[in-house]
């Protein structure tokens, strides 16, 4: 079976051979195995010869001895060999899972834009699998069935040469359709894969939004259309099974062929008196053990090609290279009060330029407010800042140092975000508000939740900050989901702030509530907010108004509104009908 050596199979194998003294006693179970196998077909003659035909009651105490003690013997070496490859199977998918997910979490925001979350878990999930089948499985029956065909061809040429040459003719031959077959199983899995991947996100998606499914009476639709990719998967499957089940046949057919021909050759050196019974079937015994290790190759040699299809999909990912570099030594931003400056910043998405020319300067603790039409460029500003994308003309810098000379870690361990897309995990309130500083204690915990105005909500829980809040906070409302989120950031204690329409989403009490815990969120700290409610950023020391990817004005509230330009064409859409 040929395997194309690709720099990731070769990765695969270093992987295999990092269990090296697991796998050398891996295949002395084998070689256990093996010899167990030939040695039934050797006896195979004592039994006819000296039992059956020489009545020798010695041979008829010590063979069946020697037969218990032999699958005593391969029962220990089945066990061993099983134990030994599927701990290195189930070792290298535990590493090729951390590698996958390790990859995918440095990789930018803008990869999981492009990627669909539901693909993303079957590469963690289903083709990783396929792997294991590849590693644990075929690595083991193939090596095992190779020492077996190696034992049981010394015992075939052991009994009668000229007769094993005749029967190894076959083998062959009966290896070209086989690996024919193989590469059309690799090309199919690819797609079963790429089918399987886009059911998951389509699970994903369905179960995520199951709400505006029954909503608007989507149900029969979903059902129609999940059908749809069920079929598409079954047809793949099928085709994959035509071609898996070919390979079976053809080596059945040639083993036919080889056997049929030792029939009749064997038979007729019994009957010139050349050969005995015994020997005759000591060969046809170990022949016949000999091709169903043989017809098993071919089936492993399926199992192997889907291994390397699903092994290039995972590789895929851990090989994809980040979009935001770092240097090999760079700047370590310590905390404090920063000043953030953008200087000609231009940004591309694709062949969309969403950002022109974009200079703005943001001194320590100042609060600068972005409104605009949606679409305009406001959520971008904000995004560079974190590095999620990089610019494509021009620098930001934070207290004149280049973002993009300083550490990824550092950078973002002086910013907080809260947004209107509430993100929370299906843990406890506790770990949540603690998901960016782990070490914090139970007193620092709460006074975050204090100085968000979420305690008292907390603590009319069941089991107060020990409560789990669901799957995306689903426990929670708005309000009190925004909360949280707002005390996590409290907790983080950053200095630099991005709300993104962070009260955007929330009735009027909630959004007094949430008002007033952003009030001692954004104390101190260098606040960038993206509003569409005007009413909600009059403490803004300025406001930006972003057009078409520009800043067509900034000042405060009172200055722009006698200016009577975007801002306040903006002012008069929200107020003229009220």
């Amino acid at each position: 079976m040929k395997i194309e050596a690709k720099e990731r199979h070769r990765q695969l194998l270093s992987m295999i051979r990092e269990n090296s003294m697991k796998l050398v006693l891996a295949m002395g179970c084998m070689l256990v195995v093996a010899a167990s196998q030939s040695a039934t077909a050797f006896l195979v003659k004592n039994v006819l010869d000296d039992i059956f035909f020489k009545k020798d009651m010695t041979m008829l105490r010590v063979i069946p001895v020697f037969v218990i003690l032999i699958y005593f013997i391969r029962g220990i070496g089945y066990y061993g060999q099983e134990y030994l490859m599927n701990y290195v199977g189930e070792s290298i998918i535990r590493q090729l899972r951390d590698r996958l997910y390790d990859r995918i979490q440095d990789l930018p925001v803008s990869f999981f834009q492009e990627e669909k979350t539901g693909g993303l878990m079957s590469r963690i999930t289903n083709d990783v699998n396929v792997i294991k089948g590849m590693v644990s499985t075929a690595i083991t029956g193939s090596l095992r069935d190779v020492f077996t065909i190696i034992g049981l061809t010394g015992v075939i040429f052991y009994r009668d040469w000229k007769m094993a040459f005749f029967a190894m003719i076959v083998l062959p031959v009966a290896f070209f359709p086989v690996v024919e077959f193989g590469r059309r199983v690799r090309r199919v899995s690819t797609g079963c894969q790429e089918a399987m991947a886009e059911m998951t996100s389509f699970l994903h998606e369905t179960f995520v939004g199951n709400k505006i499914v029954k909503a608007f009476g989507m149900e029969e639709y979903e059902k129609k259309r999940f059908a749809e990719k069920t079929l598409h998967l079954f047809r793949l499957e099928m085709k994959a099974v035509i071609a898996r089940s070919l390979s079976s046949p053809v080596m059945e057919f040639m083993g036919g062929l080889g056997i049929a021909f030792i029939i009749w050759y064997g038979g007729s050196r019994v009957i010139d008196g050349t050969s005995t019974p015994g020997t005759f079937f000591s060969f046809m015994a170990a022949v016949l053990m000999l091709y169903d290790p043989v017809k098993k190759l071919s089936r492993l040699n399926n199992s192997v090609q889907q291994g390397i299809a699903a092994s290039d999909r995972v590789f895929d990912i851990i090989e994809r290279e980040s979009d935001i570099k770092e240097l090999p030594n760079p700047i370590e931003i310590k905390s404090a009060p920063h000043r953030v400056t953008f200087r000609n910043v231009s940004l591309k998405y694709d062949e969309d330029m969403v950002l022109k020319d974009i200079s703005l300067d943001a001194a320590p603790g100042e609060i600068l407010a972005l409104v605009g039409m949606s679409g305009g460029g406001k959520t971008s500003i904000v995004n560079i800042i974190p590095r999620f994308y990089d610019v494509s003309e021009g620098a930001v810098m934070i207290d004149g140092t280049d973002i993009r000379e300083a550490s990824v870690a550092s950078l973002r361990k002086q910013i907080a975000i809260v947004t209107q897309d509430t993100i929370l995990f299906n843990d406890t309130v506790r770990n949540n508000i603690a998901y960016g500083n782990r070490n914090a204690s139970d007193e620092e915990i709460a006074d975050a939740a204090k100085a968000a105005y979420a305690y008292d909500f907390i603590q009319s829980f069941p089991h107060k900050f020990d409560t789990m809040i669901g799957e995306l906070g689903g426990r929670l409302s708005g309000g009190e989901k925004q909360r949280i989120c707002i005390a996590r950031a409290l907790l983080k204690d950053a200095p630099v702030l991005i709300l993104d329409e962070a009260t955007s989403s929330l009735d009027t009490e909630s959004e007094m509530l949430v008002q007033k815990a952003l009030e001692n969120l954004m104390k101190g700290r260098t606040t960038f907010v993206i509003a569409h409610r005007l009413s909600t950023i009059a403490y803004a020391h300025r406001i930006l108004v972003i057009l078409e990817g520009r800043i067509a004005e900034q000042g405060r509230h009172e200055e722009l509104i006698a200016k009577r330009g975007e801002y306040f064409k903006l002012y008069q859409m929200q107020f003229s009908n009220k």
